[in-house]
């Protein structure tokens, strides 16, 4: 059973025009559409879905700045500000809280990197501390492992991934965006060059600009409009508890990773675990990917799945009509591993004694969409005028979609931009530039 990001109502009628057309209704199109229309720009959010119903509702929750690649800090710290104001700004609660990240290991090397990344937070100003292995045992309990350290991020904490996407976008619709579910974009229409306008299946909508924000689906819609974009899709597996006793609100082991709801329930998976289904693009793609995947071999299971024949990246997608490329698959949904459930489980129950008894409400599968430096590509489309990207956020879209979502409309508005934004240029991945692999 998938996640179910909360239901907003659909606009009934497409507009004759837009400024913008964004594409794809994920947290980060939604905060894009937000941050636009807050600037006065007529912006339409075309979904071929419902509004968060792949990734942005499948993710743990977490708003970190912790242990993130030095290349997104700036963006990072942006998005906290951001998370902080918009329950305010818009009147809904999206669940963020500044509960602070707890993490403890066993692994001297896996400590070692934590202490070393100490130093980019000292560069950036962020609150976090190691623990000592007294201090790490007084917050985690000692069963599977004896805790040789960890850390504490104060200031980091999480939102709800099946309330944020949707919050965003009906606060965007309040600022006179319209949303379009239901909706899929076939392609861009291109005149000399530029973007002219969007092909969708509910008719034709003109703009000077379109962002492309589909996650998953990204790198296909820019291969209709001859835009080459290297990305992978991993697949992952997690699952939510019913209400359980409180152990925490954000944890880290090497076992499990927990995140509590505000239902007092648990998302749970075991972190850097996923699997890469060999498909045509990944194919395609290999030669860029090569470094993170020999980087990341022993946490990263590679296999053929369904997704080789259906989906994103599949053969029915690499020959079929943009008609059917878009809408066959409404939602990417892939099926929970139950191996990965059953371990999950296991690890959560043998590490936390409180939660031997835990049930669980639901699970699911998702695909996570990667660049080769597992960094976003948030940049104008130099082929293309008018057309921009921002997607393969690599895992770390939720936290930072309101940061991604600013610096995107910062970008197609034509403003000075609050971070620099030349780590996240398209170019990177074909300009010869030295691909190296980011964070987790």
């Amino acid at each position: 059973m998938s996640p179910r990001a909360k239901k907003i109502q659909s606009d009934e009628q497409l507009p004759p025009s837009a400024d913008v057309v964004i594409i794809g209704g994920g947290i980060v199109g939604a905060a894009t559409a937000y941050y636009l229309a807050r600037q006065g720009v007529s912006v339409a959010l075309l979904e071929k879905g419902y509004v968060g119903c792949e990734q942005s509702s499948r993710n743990w929750g977490w708003c970190r700045q912790q242990n993130r690649d030095a290349r997104e800090m700036p963006l990072s710290i942006l998005s906290m500000r951001l998370w902080d104001d918009l329950a305010k700004e818009i009147g809904q609660d999206l669940g963020f809280r500044r509960c602070g990240l707890l993490y403890a290991s066993d692994d001297d090397k896996q400590l070692a990197l934590w202490e070393k990344w100490q130093e980019t937070a000292k560069l950036f100003d962020v609150e976090t501390r190691m623990l000592s292995a007294r201090e790490a045992a007084e917050k985690f309990p000692q069963t599977k492992r004896q805790w040789r350290g960890g850390v504490h991020a104060a200031r980091d904490g999480k939102a709800e991934p099946e309330l944020a996407a949707p919050v965003l976008a009906e606060g965007a619709r309040a600022l006179g965006a319209s949303i379009h579910q239901h909706c899929a974009a076939y392609g861009l229409d291109i005149t000399n060059g530029a973007v002219t306008g969007v092909h969708t299946e509910k008719g034709y909508i003109a703009a000077n600009a379109v962002l492309c924000a589909a996650g998953a689906w990204a790198s296909a819609f820019c291969h209709e409009a001859d835009v080459r974009f290297p990305q992978a899709c991993v697949r992952q597996t997690a699952l939510r508890s019913r209400p359980a006793p409180n152990v925490g609100e954000v944890l880290y082991t090497p076992d499990c990773a927990l995140t509590r709801r505000l239902d007092g329930s648990y998302t749970m998976t075991i972190s850097g675990k996923a699997t890469l289904e060999l498909t045509p693009q990944s194919i395609r793609y290999a030669k860029p990917f090569m470094p993170m995947f020999i980087k990341r071999l022993r946490a990263v299971q590679v296999g053929i799945g369904k997704s080789f024949f259906t989906g994103p990246e599949s053969l029915s997608t690499l020959f079929s009509t943009p008609e059917k490329r878009f809408s066959t698959v409404r939602v990417l949904d892939p099926d929970p591993n139950p191996k990965f459930i059953a371990a999950i489980l296991a690890n959560v129950r043998e590490n936390f004694p409180a939660l031997v008894d835990i049930d669980v409400a639901e699970s699911w599968g998702a695909y996570v969409d990667s660049t080769p430096d597992a960094v976003p590509v948030i940049s104008p489309v130099d082929k293309v005028s008018g057309f921009y990207l921002a997607a393969g956020c690599s895992g770390h879209g939720f936290g930072l979609g309101p940061g991604i979502g600013f610096l995107a409309a910062e970008m197609i508005a034509q403003k000075k931009t609050s971070v620099d934004p030349h780590p996240f240029r398209l170019s990177r991945l074909s300009d010869g530039t030295k691909i190296e692999v980011g964070a987790l």
